[in-house]
């Protein structure tokens, strides 16, 4: 038998916790990750973010970012401490005002913990200042931050907001942003929103832009460089800024000629999905390598290589659909990624009807037909494709193709009084692909769930009483009889890479 010897400290430990309160004893650490099953570690629980304020140095010539972070959130436990994701290095974090012990853990998260415990529904204002060359970090083997010659940018899906500022980074947790990023004279610093003010200091020039709409976090973005920047209005009154890099070489014409119509296709847009949600809108073309875009809110990322074989409006659909559909609903888990990317991919389709080179009827025959039984296409689910295929081909078209099959369904009045009411309904919030059937079935009066069962969950190539049903041709492309392509579909194939980062997961490597 082994004795036990109490010592006074112990003693006076033991009296100690006698005496903490019961509430206090049972405050807990905030998970670290937010419950997706696509990525368990992104996220984080414990608290809801409301605003990210964040004021910035850059300084192009070494990569290097400093800042202070201010986050505005509302915990949901009791926390003895919690989470954010970020991977620069940090001098300093406040909570409420007070010193907070911190470390790092994992490949990417930031632990915080609070002088003093917080109870659920407390307010909580978190400061943390940091500082790093963001290029020289990588987490699960990626970077998202794209080095340029003039700078750097900011834009990745599912995850970017790492690389330049804490978050708890999810679409599930959205928050209204303030950016003011100082850099040196003569280049600029792009981001979400309106342009606030800008300021000049001893050979810094200071942009202050704001988001004032709830935004995901990796819709969030950073653009520093030398742009050339041009302004206008829509017809709706929306003002446009669009930037493009001043050394795009032969690329630079096909970019502003499809570009510097967004104006015209946002206020298009509106006629199908409603009005635009937001008081900003534009666009922007840094100098990257990279070949994809991305729908940063108000101001998508276009790389130069997008417009390589010329202007293509098409893609600029694509990202402003998403506007309504992917930033103003966003998903509730990557898995709903369909609830995005099938339907800025049926816009398109919509567009080729506008430009009167193939309808969307057309391309879903076209599409439908091109792809025999045995394309391994087809084993993809859009309804749930998992994070290896969370941006294949198949939920992009084979979504779109589930959206044909529900209008051929419901009839045109139903099928465009969703699309225009399911923005409106979910707005600044997040919703699920069940909670889409749920509301095309309520608006349409039809039971759909085995629609949409056999166009997003089975993993084989629906079968011909399936395409009789969605009014779409059995006889196979190339056949006697067989759809034609669509005068639209080299346009829209050119943005079959659009979110594609270098892997399946859209990461850059």
């Amino acid at each position: 038998m082994h004795r036990r010897i109490i010592t006074p400290g112990a003693l006076a430990a033991a009296s100690l916790l006698l005496a903490i309160p019961a509430s206090a004893a049972s405050h807990s650490p905030g998970a670290p990750g937010i419950g997706d099953p696509y990525y368990p570690a992104y996220g984080n629980g414990g608290y809801d973010v409301s605003h990210y304020d964040l004021r910035l140095t850059y300084q192009p010539a070494d990569d290097r970012l400093a800042g202070t972070a201010t986050l505005l959130a509302r915990t949901t436990q009791d926390l003895s401490r919690f989470n954010l994701d970020f991977l620069l290095d940090v001098s300093e974090v406040r909570v409420n005002g007070s010193k907070a012990a911190f470390a790092t853990s994992g490949e990417h998260e930031l632990q915080i913990t609070p002088s003093r415990p917080l109870a659920e529904g407390t307010s909580v204002t978190v400061v943390v200042r940091y500082s790093g060359v963001p290029s020289s970090k990588r987490a699960y083997g990626f970077t998202s931050w794209l080095r340029t010659a003039d700078g750097g940018v900011a834009a990745g899906e599912p995850e970017s907001a790492w690389w330049w500022y804490p978050s708890n980074d999810h679409p599930r947790d959205k928050a209204t942003f303030d950016v003011s990023v100082q850099v040196p004279d003569g280049t600029q610093a792009i981001s979400n929103g309106t342009l606030q003010a800008t300021s000049s200091r001893a050979g810094w020039t200071r942009y202050s832009w704001r988001s004032d709409k709830p935004q995901a976090t990796y819709l969030a973005t950073l653009a520093v460089g030398r742009f050339d920047v041009t302004r206008a209005t829509t017809d709706s009154g929306i003002p446009v800024i669009n930037a493009y890099s001043k050394d795009l070489g032969g690329h630079d014409g096909a970019a502003r000629a499809s570009i510097e119509r967004t104006g015209e296709i946002a206020d298009w847009l509106t006629g199908y999905f409603g009005p635009y949600p937001y008081n900003a809108l534009g666009g922007y073309v840094p100098n990257t390598t990279t070949g994809y875009a991305l729908e940063t809110q108000t101001r998508p990322f276009y790389s130069p290589r997008q417009f390589a074989n010329g202007a293509n409006t098409s893609l600029v659909v694509h990202e402003l659909a998403h506007q309504w559909y992917g930033d103003l609903v966003s998903v509730s888990q990557w898995r709903d990624i369909w609830i995005n990317e099938g339907f800025a991919r049926y816009a398109q389709w919509l567009w080729s009807e506008h430009e009167g080179e193939g309808t969307a009827q057309e391309i879903a025959d076209y599409v439908y037909a091109s792809r025999p039984a045995d394309d391994p296409f087809w084993t993809v689910r859009p309804g749930d494709p998992g994070p290896e295929n969370q941006f294949h081909l198949a939920v992009y078209d084979r979504g779109a193709l589930a959206l044909q099959a529900l209008r051929n369904a419901i009839g045109d009045e139903d099928f465009f009084a969703i699309l225009k009411g399911w923005p409106h309904t979910y707005a600044h919030g997040d919703a699920s692909v069940d909670d889409f059937v749920r509301y095309a079935e309520r608006v349409s009066g039809e039971r759909l769930t085995g629609l949409f069962d056999t166009w997003l969950f089975q993993p084989s190539k629906p079968g011909a009483p399936a395409a009789a049903d969605a009014a779409l041709p059995t006889r196979a492309a190339g056949t006697e009889g067989a759809p034609r392509q669509p005068a639209s579909w080299k346009k829209i194939a050119a943005t079959n890479g659009v979110h594609d980062h270098g892997d399946a997961h859209g990461h850059t490597r």
